[in-house]
């Protein structure tokens, strides 16, 4: 496995959050949708305006997965608590939003140990549950969130672009 480090972002990481954002959105969804509905969720998700409220945001915490030799971005990690979730899907829980690796850092693990960390720092938080959304055609996701003891509850709608998708949401109680 890779060596790396995750730390916290912050408003000097906007750009670098915003080109790995667009890069690994793009590289995980691009193939199954239409390059314009592509264009109009990137155009409006990863304004600098809206990364800007995101990073500012209370409750919500960005992380860079940091290759340690290179220093280079392997991927991040968006984390939400309290008020900050994107809706109300258990008590005491924390929302994993987003989890993305550069597919140059793929199949090393790391996805495995971003989630992890994401896990201990609901633990530190005290929190009961882990929650996020995957997309019901992302079927490595789906499988990858299976081993590691999360459940559906639920499902909501995720409008990309004009297409309105379904993403299934997935808990896991700690």
């Amino acid at each position: 496995m890779t060596n790396v480090n995750i730390r916290p972002c912050d408003m000097a990481d906007l750009k670098i959050l915003k080109k790995v954002g667009i890069e690994t959105f793009t590289a995980t969804f691009a193939a199954q949708n239409t390059p314009e509905n592509m264009q109009a969720y990137l155009s409006q998700a990863y304004t600098d305006e809206k990364l800007t409220h995101e990073i500012t945001t209370p409750g919500s915490t960005f992380y860079l997965l940091i290759e340690s030799e290179t220093a280079e971005i392997a991927g991040y990690l968006k984390l939400n608590v309290a008020a900050a979730q994107t809706e109300t899907i258990a008590n005491n829980s924390l929302e994993i939003e987003r989890i993305y690796l550069r597919q140059a850092f793929q199949k090393q693990g790391l996805g495995r140990k971003m989630l992890e960390f994401a896990l201990q720092q609901a633990r530190t938080l005290g929190k009961s549950a882990v929650w996020l959304g995957v997309w019901e055609h992302n079927e490595n996701a789906k499988d990858f969130y299976q081993k590691l003891g999360f459940h559906q509850v639920s499902q909501h709608s995720f409008l990309l672009g004009a297409d309105c998708q379904n993403d299934l949401i997935l808990l896991k109680e700690l």
